[in-house]
């Protein structure tokens, strides 16, 4: 059945400017949602809303019968980034999952205005080799599965030649060209770009590639420093948080080269994709949060949390933020951030974010025991029957495993 009304998911780009224009020519009606995430703040200053605004006249432009841009950058950062922060969350180690965590975001908000335009039917652009696919819907799966999710480009596959093709066809205004086809998705957390040269994992990624980071030879040689404040996990800069905090170290660690991620990635799907990344504020702040973490918690905590925080990773970069070991891991976090207040200073130099100091009421240094110098308060005395009976398992052991040995040597006669 055909849809009475379709709320497209949509960045102003190539593939959903096409797919819009596809459907207006089929004689379907359009609502394009459009979602300020934070990624012009850099670029064009914090709150501009030139570039979104253009996109939004693109889609009226376009033929859709609403355009509707929603400034959704503190729920993204209160409610998906902090939580993503909690647990360090990196897939596969390096990527702070920008991307990934808008996703689910981008889903909810689909359904509430699906609700609100009396939509039957969401839609997005996603191809069929792409992780985002598997995110909005089962997003919109979870949120509202009355609802039909199309996924066009899916069915019917367009390369980007193709695609620049048709819209300039068709009189769509892209900024894509075939000598620079770069596909780029940006957000508060951010920028990742993919295709075009980069599609080679040989070609190293050319420069006009990056637009929110230095390279970290050209960066300043003195670099800058920030001192980072935590209070129960929520971390601030001279009174910032949220999405200004975040847009204010996207500014200030960019100028100094860090944040540029260059991955091999296992994709949902199953295929490998090179993906090129800038994050220069989330990685920050996942070192600073490393930082106060190493210096608060306890060595089993410690342990333990370095398997869920990847995770935690997994599960976003799954599709599975909905799922209840999600919700579960939250509560885990939100427990031990009731300890998480503190101050971390970064040293953010030639591509580097790298903790210099670190301080909290709840830390568990204590110079005291730790120094070798005057004023130790350490019982030296003490470590040699712990060593004995930490060590007793293994010394046991060895005895019960030499004395089998020679229980099985062969005896005179």
């Amino acid at each position: 059945m055909t849809p009475r009304r379709i709320v497209l998911a949509y960045s102003g780009g190539l593939d959903t400017s096409v797919l819009l224009k596809q459907y207006i020519d089929a004689g379907q009606q359009v609502v394009a949602m459009t979602l300020d995430l934070g990624e012009s703040d850099l670029v064009a200053g914090a709150g501009s809303q030139d570039a979104l605004d253009a996109v939004r006249r693109k889609a009226l432009a376009l033929g859709a019968v609403d355009a509707v841009l929603i400034d959704a950058r503190e729920r993204f950062i209160a409610g998906y980034a902090l939580r993503a922060l909690a647990a360090n969350a990196l897939y596969e180690g390096v990527y702070p999952l920008s991307a990934a965590l808008s996703r689910p975001l981008i889903a909810d908000l689909l359904v509430e205005t699906a609700a609100e335009y009396g939509a039957d039917a969401v839609a997005h652009g996603c191809t069929g080799k792409g992780n985002d696919q598997v995110r909005i819907e089962v997003g919109v799966r979870a949120a509202a599965p009355h609802l039909t999710t199309l996924a066009p480009l899916r069915e019917r596959p367009l390369s980007r030649p193709d695609a620049i093709a048709y819209a300039q066809a068709h009189g769509v205004p892209i900024a894509h060209t075939a000598a620079k086809p770069y596909s780029v998705d940006a957000n508060l957390w951010g920028r990742s770009i993919e295709a075009g040269v980069l599609e080679n994992p040989w070609n190293a990624p050319p420069e006009d590639a990056y637009a929110w980071t230095v390279a970290p030879q050209t960066a300043p040689a003195a670099g800058d420093e920030v001192v980072i404040s935590w209070q129960r996990g929520i971390p601030s800069i001279a009174g910032l948080q949220g999405a200004a905090l975040v847009a204010e170290l996207n500014r200030v660690a960019g100028a100094n080269g860090v944040g540029r991620i260059d991955l091999i990635e296992d994709r949902v799907v199953g295929l490998k994709s090179r993906e090129v990344y800038e994050c220069p504020g989330s990685v920050t702040l996942i070192e600073a949060h490393k930082a106060l973490e190493r210096l608060v918690l306890g060595r089993d905590e410690l342990r333990l949390k370095a398997g869920l925080d990847q995770k935690y990773g997994e599960l976003i970069y799954d599709a599975l933020w909905s799922s209840p070991l999600r919700e579960a891991l939250d509560a885990f976090n939100a427990k031990l951030a009731e300890r998480m207040t503190g101050e971390v200073r970064m040293l953010l130099l030639r591509g580097r974010a790298v903790p210099t100091g670190c301080r909290s009421p709840f830390g568990l240094y204590d110079e005291s025991l730790a120094t070798y110098g005057a004023g130790d308060t350490f019982r030296h005395d003490a470590a040699g029957g712990f060593i004995a009976i930490h060590g007793l398992p293994v010394a046991a052991g060895a005895a019960k495993a030499s004395a089998a040995a020679r229980a099985a040597e062969p005896q005179p006669v």
